[in-house]
């Protein structure tokens, strides 16, 4: 298959090594653009940016892909990537919003060509976005868990007790 990598840090690399191990042909990739970094303020490139190189993999790394901020550069970007002629686009933690046009461009995958992206978040809360996102989680399965209990319950007939329907322990 032929795929779009877009990721920056380990966990993308990890997930890029994967690919490539699979026998993926990884036509492009995305990477932030190189930070400074050490002692030294030494420009130091992304850990996906270092592992597509060393395979000879072609890397992008372009400051925004918004064509309102950089209209000249992004449009060129986006034109770029529907000429790759890519099967997919994957994401991993790649750190900066991608608009639909980039979501856009590969051909698609499955029996209607309709998964054109896939996002592979490190998080186990992905849905969660809130400095506070484990706790919020966790209230929203309780939640869920005791309506599904009280669910249960109606529908084999049985008597509700009071813990039941979230009022108790």
């Amino acid at each position: 298959m032929k795929i779009i990598f877009a990721g920056t840090p380990d966990f993308a690399a990890v997930a890029l090594k994967h690919l490539i191990d699979a026998g993926h042909e990884i036509a492009l990739v995305l990477s932030q653009p190189d930070r400074p970094s050490g002692r030294g303020m030494k420009l130091t490139p992304s850990p996906v940016k270092k592992l597509a190189l060393e395979h000879g993999i072609p890397v992008i790394t372009p400051v925004t892909l918004s064509l309102k901020k950089a209209p000249e550069e992004s449009a060129r970007i986006h034109a770029d990537l529907k000429a790759v002629g890519a099967d997919l686009l994957v994401v991993a933690a790649y750190g900066l919003i991608l608009p639909q046009a980039v979501l856009d461009c590969a051909k698609g995958i499955g029996r209607n060509g309709d998964i054109r992206a896939i996002n592979i978040h490190g998080s186990l809360l992905p849905r969660w976005r809130l400095p506070q996102r484990a706790r919020v989680a966790a209230a929203a399965l309780a939640r869920r868990r005791a309506r599904c209990a009280r669910h249960r319950v109606r529908r084999c007939g049985k008597r509700r007790r009071a813990h039941e329907d979230g009022a108790g322990p």
